[in-house]
């Protein structure tokens, strides 16, 4: 399997990674922590796949997708961190004033795990950013050791799977997922 990955900017593409199964439900489209929880918490069926086209079309690749051939197979969220939730979200700390890039949501499609997309998606979503320009690039996964983490909550990625993408642990946070501690890591791209 020849795994490629590109910037997201087919929305049909977005979609069919992480956009809700029925079109008319109140969630994903990895929306929470790309716009105000305000927005978001409002946002209402065909209003969410609507505010993700708008998002591609005034800002161009909102992610990068994962193709097994044409088949898309999965999605990471990175952008550049002043635009995401993550700029103001208190539990999770700067480190210092750099302007970089945030990458918190990872997917795989069923019928697809267990063949290391993830790490591709990471490694894609690194050099996308490193492309844009950013200086480095965060991740806020859960610090879960050797504990099994549940398929809904496994979406930030777990701390050995950055380590083996390059990042360091740059800091603890306030945060919690699933029971798990999630911890700030980087990777500076200079």
């Amino acid at each position: 399997m020849a795994i490629q990955v590109r910037p997201a900017t087919v929305f049909d593409d977005v979609a069919a990674v992480v956009g809700p199964k029925n079109p008319g439900s109140n969630v994903c489209f990895c929306l929470s922590y790309r716009i105000s929880s305000k927005e978001n918490l409002a946002l209402r069926g065909p209003e969410r796949s609507e505010r993700v086209r708008r998002l591609i079309a005034e800002e161009g690749p909102i992610g990068v997708l994962a193709y097994d051939g044409d088949d898309v197979v999965g999605w990471a969220a990175v952008a550049p961190r002043s635009r995401t939730h993550f700029a103001t979200f208190r539990k999770i700390p700067h480190v210092d004033e750099l302007d970089v890039w945030s990458l918190w949501c990872f997917r795989v499609r069923p019928g697809h795990r267990k063949q290391g997309i993830m790490h591709s998606l990471i490694d894609g979503a690194v050099a996308f950013a490193k492309d844009s320009g950013a200086p480095a690039v965060e991740g806020y996964p859960v610090d879960n050791g050797e504990s099994r983490v549940d398929l809904t909550m496994a979406y930030v990625g777990t701390r050995r799977l950055f380590e083996k993408a390059g990042f360091a642990k740059a800091a603890d946070t306030e945060s919690v997922l699933s029971g798990f501690p999630r911890v700030l890591m980087r990777r500076d791209l200079s």
